[in-house]
């Protein structure tokens, strides 16, 4: 947990994120099972996550568009490689960067990511905006879960042995935020290639 590690780069984050969503909007995608996601996605680097009635995959294209998608800016990719490094992950160079809007009463339920190739990079998740309810578990979904408040900069790496922990985000609570109005968006590195 590294707490407020983003703040010093927030205005590059956010003037990096805006070309990204000009490009590649926020939707709502359909998990194979029919059921629209609650929480709006996009995503930017040489793969992005997607998921559909086929399944959950990496896609080198964005399916709205038919085109790849933006490239990682490089703001995002210093952050994601200076907070693995601080949590004992050097050489953590990101390709896929996952995009995720929570706007109140939006969750995450608990999951693995596990559609990557390369399970011995770690995952950095990086918070914006609204404050949430992170949930970390074991290796299991049964296994006992940490509930971690998340604040607009906090920073959040796992790997190693905790790499497929299950993890989610609790329902979000209304408010409002100075930079972010009434959302929570999250940034999601990781080596997928």
């Amino acid at each position: 947990m590294l707490r407020a590690f983003a703040l010093e780069v927030e205005d590059d984050l956010l003037t990096a994120l805006e070309p990204i969503l000009a490009q590649s909007p926020f939707r709502h995608m359909v998990t194979p099972g029919g059921f629209r996601m609650s929480v709006a996605m996009t995503n930017c680097g040489a793969v992005g996550w997607v998921t559909d009635r086929s399944g959950y995959f990496y896609s080198p294209t964005d399916p709205a568009c038919g085109r790849p998608w933006p490239p990682i800016p490089v703001a995002f990719a210093l952050l994601a490689m200076r907070a693995a490094e601080r949590a004992g992950y050097r050489g953590f160079a990101p390709d896929a960067c996952l995009i995720n809007r929570y706007d109140p009463g939006s969750k995450l339920s608990l999951h693995q990511d596990r559609d990557e190739r390369d399970l011995a990079a770690p995952i950095v998740s990086v918070s914006l905006g609204l404050p949430a309810t992170f949930l970390f578990g074991g290796l299991t979904r049964k296994d006992p879960q940490q509930r971690l408040w998340l604040v607009h900069g906090d920073v959040v790496v796992w790997g190693g042995l905790a790499r497929l922990a299950y993890h989610g985000v609790a329902p979000l609570k209304q408010g409002h935020h100075p930079r972010m109005g009434s959302h929570r968006v999250n940034l999601t590195f990781r080596k997928a290639l």
